[in-house]
Order: C-alpha cells, then sequence, then structure tokens
C-alpha cells in the first residue's frame, strides 16, 4: 500500500509516494499558474514509475494552505476525489509546517504578496507561532530577533538564499503525527487572508 503527497500552496507543484515510511518517489519543480494542468499527469506517471495502480494508493497527505488561494484549492480537490473514490484517509497538513528544517528551529514563510507573508515558526513537532499572516517588516524584524533560526521557503522576495526543502520527503517525517480527517468533504483550505 501506498500514501500519496500533494502540494501545490506555492509555486511548486510537488507530488510523491510513500511506503512502508520510505519516499519511494516524487517530483517538485516550478508550475506556476500550471498545477491543475500537471498534479494528475504526474501523479499516474510516478504511479505507473514504481508499478502502482490506483488500488495501491492507501491514503493522501496534502497541504491545505496558507499558499496561493488557487494552488491550495488545486491538491485539496484532488486529494478529496482521490480519497471519496477510493475510500482512504485524508491527512492534511500545513503547508509551513512542511517546508521547515528537521535539525534546528525553523521560520517558514510564503509570500502573501502585498508587502504580507504567510509565517509559523516550528522546532521539530513543536509549534512555536501558530500559522499567520504578517507585514514582511514584522517578518524581517523576527528574524532579526532570532538569528540562529533557519529561514525556510522561497523566501528571495525578502532578500534571503532560499532554502531548499523537499516536500514530499518532510510529509512522509510527518506522516506518524498526523491524524486522518473525519470527514473529508468538510476539509476546508487555510487561506488566512482577509
Amino acid at each position: 500500500m501506498a500514501t500519496l503527497l500533494l502540494d501545490s500552496s506555492n509555486t511548486s507543484l510537488s507530488v510523491g509516494i510513500e511506503s512502508k515510511g520510505e519516499l519511494l518517489g516524487f517530483i517538485s519543480y516550478e508550475a506556476w499558474q500550471a498545477q491543475s494542468e500537471h498534479m494528475i499527469p504526474e501523479i499516474d506517471n510516478l504511479l505507473k514509475k514504481y508499478s502502482l495502480t490506483r488500488k495501491d494508493i492507501s491514503g493522501v497527505v496534502t497541504s491545505i494552505g496558507p499558499g496561493s488561494y488557487t494552488g491550495v484549492r488545486i491538491s485539496l480537490t484532488i486529494a478529496k476525489v482521490i480519497a471519496l473514490c477510493l475510500d482512504v484517509p485524508i491527512y492534511p497538513i500545513s503547508s509551513l509546517r512542511v517546508l521547515k528544517d528537521n535539525d534546528k528551529p525553523s521560520i517558514c514563510l510564503i509570500n502573501a504578496r502585498s508587502g504580507r507573508s504567510y509565517f509559523g515558526v516550528y522546532e521539530k513537532d513543536k509549534v512555536i507561532v501558530s500559522d499567520t499572516i504578517k507585514t514582511n517588516e514584522d517578518v524581517l524584524a523576527y528574524i532579526k530577533e532570532h538569528p540562529s533560526y533557519s529561514i525556510c521557503g522561497n523566501v528571495s522576495y525578502l532578500g534571503y538564499e532560499n532554502l531548499d526543502s523537499n516536500i514530499c520527503l518532510q510529509m512522509v517525517s510527518l506522516l506518524n503525527s498526523l491524524s486522518p480527517f473525519e470527514n473529508s468533504l468538510a476539509l476546508k483550505p487555510v487561506y488566512l487572508k482577509d
């Protein structure tokens, strides 16, 4: 049995397959405004590559935001359809949490545009600051106050070097701490914007 891993909450598209606690394979690439066109074919490609069928899928992990309004909805909608059609559980996860550095406290960021950032701070399994939205000025001040923390995400918009993170690998590492969502139809995205 295999767990499908999906994220399209920012500018990239990430699709992976997990089995027995291991990441079998994944793809991740920049697909801004094209995630809806590529996600299902990429799922099919990965299943084929590992000689799996849709019937081998035993669950779906998906990021639920915050992030791009349309991007969050793409992976969540596909995850819901798969969960409903195959009668498998869906495991929601914060799109910021999957960016964290496992080795040190992490300031996880996604560009929210208009001078703002989606912002969450994590250390191992602990949430230091719950996902929120902050002005970039406040984010930069927080970063300055916490110089030993990793700055994670596509943060070039703030003048920092991007810390590459494998979202699918992070989903696998967090899988045991995730709980299935009871009613996949009722699962809603997290936007944080007004």
